[in-house]
Parts: C-alpha cells; sequence; structure tokens
C-alpha cells in the first residue's frame, strides 16, 4: 500500500512543496529513503524508527521504501521527520489516509516520539495556504506561529501518539494567533546624547526616509552610540512587514517566540564578517545579514575594517532592494530592503585632521578600502566632531520620543504621496513626485555640472531633499532643501552652490 503526505521544504527563504509518498512490500525488513535527501534527512530513519516504536505503534516488519518528491528538489533538515512517520503510520492503517490528505505535516521528532520545532514554521504555514490546504501539523511550541497565517488551522502536537487524536479532532482546539504586544526592552534613547545636533538631524533624516548613512569621525565622539539610536525613532513594524520579518527570522532559527517580530531589526556584524555573511550564500545559501537586517537596520562598526570584498558585495543589495545568490545550478533571491548605518574614523590613528599621525600611504590605503562606487550609494555622509565641555553639560538635544513623532508623520505623507518611502523611491516615481521648484532644480543642476554628484548621487541627493521636505511639513522641494541635502554629503565643492 502506498500512503501520501505533504510537507515543505525550505529553499532559501521560500517554502516548497514535497509529497512523501511511503511503500510497504513484503520482503526482509528493510527502511529505505530516496529522493535527493541529504545527510540529517538520511539519518530520519532511525529517528523516525524510534519514535514510532516508542509512542505505542508497531512499526512494520516489510520493506519500507520512503520517496521525496520531487525528486529534483534537493531535501535538507530535520523537517522531514513527522511526515515520514506518518507516510508509514497511514500506509500501515495506524492513521487515516483521508484525514492527512488535507492537511501538511512540519516537525522534527526525538527517539522518544516528541515533536520538536525546526526553522521554518511560518514558511511552512504560507506553503500550505499557497497550495489550498486546510491546515497544518506542527509541533505544539509552534503552533501559534503557524496561527498567525490567515487561512491556515495549526493543529499543535507534544508527541506523536498524541496524532491520531488530533486528526479526529479530539484534540484541544487550535490556539488563536498572538496579539501584537509592546516590546519589553526599550530601546536607546536620544536623551542620552549630548551635543551633536547636526549627526542627530541626518540620524532622523534618514529615519524618515529609510535612507543610507556614513557617520566619520575620531574615536570616542558618539558615532556609535548616534547609530545604536537609531531603532527608537523607527516606527514599528506593519502586519505585512512584520510576518516577512518573522518568516525571515524563523527560516534561519532565530525567532525563539511564538508571536510576530515587533521591533524593526538591528543587525550589527563583527568587521571580520565575510562577504557570504553579509549577503548570503553557502551550500545550501541561507540569507546573510543584509537579509536579517531587512525593514531595519544594517549597522557596520568601523567600516574601513572590512574586508574591500565584503564591502564590494553590498553595492547590489544597496542599489535593488535584493540579492540573488546562483549556487549549483539555482539562483535564490533574498530581499535586502534596509538602511545601512555606518561608523569609519578619519584615518588609520583616528585623529584625522591636524592631530594626525599617520603617513601618505597609511591614508591612501586606508581611504582605498571603501571605493566611491559604494560611498555613491550613501545618502548622507556626517562628520561628528568631538562635543565640546558646554554641550556635554547641556540639556539633550531632543528625545527618541519626539524625533519618532517627526518621522511617523514624515513617512505618513510619503505613504500617501507614493505607496512608499522616499529611499525606496525608482527615478521615475522620485522624478514625477518630487515637486522639486525652479531653484531646486537651479541647484541640482549646478551641483552636477560642477562633478560635487553622479547621476546616481543627484537622484539621491533629490530623495533627500524630498525628506526633508517631508520633515518640515512641505508639499514641493525648495533650493533651501536641496542645499540641505547636498551638506550631508561633505563636498567642499558644494560651497560654492550655497553662496
Amino acid at each position: 500500500m502506498i500512503a501520501r503526505v505533504t510537507t515543505f521544504t525550505i529553499d532559501g527563504l521560500e517554502p516548497r512543496a514535497v509529497v512523501v509518498e511511503a511503500d510497504l512490500r513484503a520482503g526482509l525488513p528493510a527502511f529505505t529513503i530516496v529522493g535527493l535527501a541529504d545527510r540529517a534527512v538520511s539519518e530520519a530513519r532511525e529517528r523516525v524508527k524510534a519514535a514510532i516504536l516508542n509512542s505505542g505503534f508497531e512499526f512494520p516488519q516489510r520493506r519500507v521504501t520512503v520517496n521525496l518528491a520531487p525528486a529534483h528538489v534537493r531535501k535538507a533538515g530535520g523537517g522531514f521527520d513527522l511526515a515520514i512517520a506518518c507516510a508509514i503510520l497511514a500506509a500501515e492503517g495506524a492513521l487515516s489516509a483521508a484525514d492527512l490528505a488535507p492537511l501538511a505535516v512540519f516537525g522534527e521528532l526525538s527517539l522518544g516520539g516528541e515533536v520538536r520545532a525546526c526553522p521554518g514554521t511560518l514558511a511552512a504555514a504560507e506553503g500550505a495556504r499557497r497550495l489550498g490546504l486546510d491546515g497544518l501539523v506542527v509541533p505544539l511550541d509552534r503552533s501559534r506561529e503557524a496561527a498567525l497565517i490567515d487561512g491556515v488551522c495549526a493543529v499543535g502536537i507534544a508527541c506523536l501518539a498524541e496524532l491520531p487524536a488530533a486528526l479526529r479532532g479530539d484534540g484541544p482546539p487550535p490556539p488563536p494567533p498572538l496579539a501584537p504586544a509592546a516590546p519589553l526592552v526599550p530601546a536607546p534613547d536620544l536623551s542620552d546624547v549630548r551635543g551633536h545636533a547636526a549627526p542627530i538631524e541626518a540620524l532622523t533624516v534618514a529615519a524618515a526616509g529609510a535612507h543610507h548613512l556614513l557617520l566619520s569621525g575620531p574615536p570616542g565622539t558618539g558615532k556609535t552610540m548616534l547609530a545604536r539610536r537609531l531603532p527608537s525613532i523607527l516606527p514599528p513594524l506593519e502586519s505585512d512587514e512584520a510576518i516577512e520579518v518573522t518568516r525571515i527570522h524563523s527560516v534561519r532559527g532565530l525567532h525563539g517566540e511564538a508571536g510576530l517580530v515587533l521591533r524593526r531589526p538591528f543587525r550589527a556584524p563583527h568587521h571580520t564578517t565575510s562577504a557570504a555573511g553579509l549577503v548570503g550564500g553557502g551550500r545550501p545559501p541561507v540569507p546573510g545579514e543584509a537579509t536579517l537586517a531587512h525593514r531595519g537596520v544594517l549597522f557596520l562598526d568601523e567600516l574601513a575594517e572590512f574586508d574591500r570584498r565584503a564591502l564590494e558585495s553590498l553595492r547590489q543589495p544597496l542599489e535593488d532592494g535584493h540579492v540573488t545568490i546562483a549556487r549549483d545550478q539555482r539562483a535564490l533571491r533574498f530581499p535586502t530592503r534596509f538602511s545601512l548605518v555606518a561608523a569609519t574614523n578619519p584615518c588609520p590613528c583616528g585623529r584625522g585632521g591636524r592631530a594626525c599621525r599617520c603617513g601618505e600611504a597609511d591614508r591612501a590605503r586606508y581611504r582605498r578600502k571603501l571605493s566611491g562606487a559604494l560611498l555613491d550609494r550613501i545618502d548622507l555622509l556626517v562628520a561628528v566632531e568631538r562635543p565640546t565641555a558646554d554641550e556635554l553639560a547641556a540639556d539633550p538635544v531632543t528625545t527618541s520620543e519626539r524625533a519618532l513623532g517627526r518621522v511617523a508623520a514624515a513617512r505618513e505623507r510619503q505613504r500617501d504621496r507614493t505607496g512608499c518611502l522616499n529611499g525606496d523611491l525608482t527615478p521615475a516615481a522620485l522624478r514625477a513626485t518630487a515637486g522639486a521648484d525652479d531653484g531646486a532644480e537651479r541647484a541640482l543642476r549646478a551641483l552636477y555640472e560642477r562633478g560635487a554628484v553622479s547621476a546616481r548621487g543627484r537622484d539621491r541627493l533629490l530623495r533627500v531633499a524630498r525628506t526633508i521636505a517631508d520633515l518640515d511639513g512641505v508639499d514641493g522641494v525648495g533650493r533651501a532643501h536641496v542645499l540641505r541635502a547636498a551638506a550631508y554629503r561633505q563636498d567642499e565643492s558644494q560651497a560654492s552652490v550655497a553662496a
């Protein structure tokens, strides 16, 4: 007899349906799994057999062949255990094949029969909805996560022995999805910062328009302190964004809670991270830090200390909002719609200016680590100077609560106008909706003709000017907005335009 059960393999971030077929034949007892399975799936033979026996079922004393279809799709991970056990028990008659037909099954088994969680439960629930299935059988501690997907009934079981009752409907009702709750740990607040009025305003502009920001200055001036307070002025994730971010973290095994990820991601990888660690890669390909920061912030401290190849690998994600990883004759696409915030010292010794002790060759080597092509994709380049003694003793420039109010209002204006943030606008949409007046156009033209900005930099300058206008609450972009945006790019050639 042949029994079939639906499950999923996680291909990058996407669920791909896999049909587990179990065939029982007369002959010497044997247990074989075929279908391009990796070692973790092949080892399921021992886990499944022990789990079935320790759950009170009889393991067939016949020739058992399990096929994972389609055969050309590589299967990886422990999420096939429960589906393999269900297919064998259905073929033996211990479970109803008709009850299993409208359901998908996803989970790992222990030797004692307990059902364990495995990465990608939320993605599997999305896959079940796409297939039009009625529900998904998952570990009990992941049933709330699966229930976050509308239209999917999450059937949670703690052990394999509970499965027959759950299929008959005798088990407890499926749990409702968790209601969003406020984050328990507050983010660091801008009220901790003294001085730095210009960098704080640049941080607010970056948050309002999802722009990329580079902070440059000597050690100890507050670059890292400012960057780590950016999440406190970002609005919470919207419902569709929260589902997207939760699915990414679930696939990577970073989501240890049952509900949605509520706070925007803030990723701060070490400068020794490789290119694959930043943008994704490996075999099989897995998302990198750029994807884990999707809809949030990617903070690169000590930017010039990163490997040049790793930094250059960020050029496409910064421009396109996604990265495509090609491995083993297949291509996987990972989303990378994040705000880049970077911090760097002006030179190897970190002092810069007249106090610098570095030789010219050392400074040139240090600058070469940051290519012009990468810097051209960063919207705001801000110098963070050492605050004065009076500024350290004074009250804070602002608080995160006040800055968040400005950011939320500016983002609302952008979404009402274009449906997205200014940092995500295409060049065509930017030109159609920026509302630049004649003075703004003349200032942009002058900057471009003087070589102060590239063609890409001109568009990025206009995006920042549009965000500054949104923070000011005005509909059009004027010359003053363009000049303020130009001042954030730290180019001495812009000074004559402002004159």
